[in-house]
C-alpha cells in the first residue's frame, strides 16, 4: 500500500511538472519571444515584407523572379540570380541543384545562361559574373553582386527611357557593403532595387 501511494505521489509530481513545463515553455516563452520581436524587430519578425503603394510585393529576405505573361523576362527589371528551388524561388522547396561542378547538365545550363545574358545585356560572355549563371544553395537568395547589377544597367535604362548614369547611381545607392566591414561581399537586393526603380520611373 505504501509503495502504491509512493507511485501515485511520483506520478502526480511528474504530471504537475509536465503541466508547468508545457505552460512555461510552450505558451509563456513563445509569447514572450513573439512580443519582444514585435516590439524590437517588427519588420524582421513579420518576414521583412516590402510594399509598393501599400501592397506587400515580397520579402527582402527571399528572392523572386521578375517576369510577365508566361514567363517572359521584362527587360525593364533587374533580374535575380537563377533558382533551383522547386520551379524557381519556391520557399516550400528551398534547395540548390545539388549538381557538382563537373556535372554535364550544370555545365550546359551555365553556358546557356551565360550566352543568353551576354546577348541580353550586350556584354562579352566571359564578363558575365558567376552569380548570374549559378543558383544559390537555398535557391532563395534575394541578393546579387554589384557586378551583376551593373551589367544590367544599360538594358534597364534603355527599356525605361532613362540615362544609364541615373540607373547606375540607383544601383550604387542600393549596394550594401560587407557585414561589419569585413564579412562577406557587397550585395544588391534585387527587389529593393526594382521597387526604387519603379518610384524613379
Amino acid at each position: 500500500m505504501a509503495q502504491t501511494r509512493g507511485t501515485f505521489r511520483s506520478l502526480g509530481t511528474a504530471v504537475r511538472l509536465m503541466v508547468v513545463c508545457t505552460v512555461a515553455l510552450g505558451v509563456v516563452y513563445p509569447v514572450a519571444v513573439w512580443g519582444v520581436g514585435q516590439v524590437a524587430f517588427p519588420s524582421q519578425s513579420n518576414g521583412s515584407p516590402l510594399t509598393d503603394d501599400g501592397k506587400v510585393v515580397g520579402s527582402s529576405q527571399l528572392g523572386q523572379s521578375f517576369t510577365t505573361g508566361k514567363g517572359a523576362v521584362i527587360d525593364k527589371w533587374f533580374q535575380s540570380r537563377p533558382s533551383a528551388a522547386g520551379d524557381g524561388y519556391d520557399a516550400n522547396a528551398s534547395s540548390g541543384s545539388n549538381l557538382g561542378p563537373n556535372n554535364p547538365d550544370l555545365l550546359k545550363a551555365v553556358k546557356e545562361r551565360q550566352e543568353a545574358l551576354a546577348k541580353a545585356d550586350g556584354v562579352p560572355a566571359a564578363d558575365v559574373p558567376a552569380d548570374a549563371v549559378t543558383a544559390s544553395g537555398s535557391g532563395l537568395d534575394p541578393d546579387i553582386s554589384p557586378a551583376y547589377a551593373l551589367q544590367q544597367v544599360d538594358r534597364v535604362a534603355k527599356a525605361r527611357g532613362l540615362s544609364a548614369e541615373v540607373v547606375r547611381t540607383l544601383v550604387d545607392a542600393h549596394t550594401a557593403g560587407r557585414q561589419l566591414g569585413f564579412l562577406g561581399d557587397p550585395t544588391v537586393n534585387v527587389l529593393e532595387l526594382n521597387l526604387a526603380l519603379t518610384k524613379l520611373s
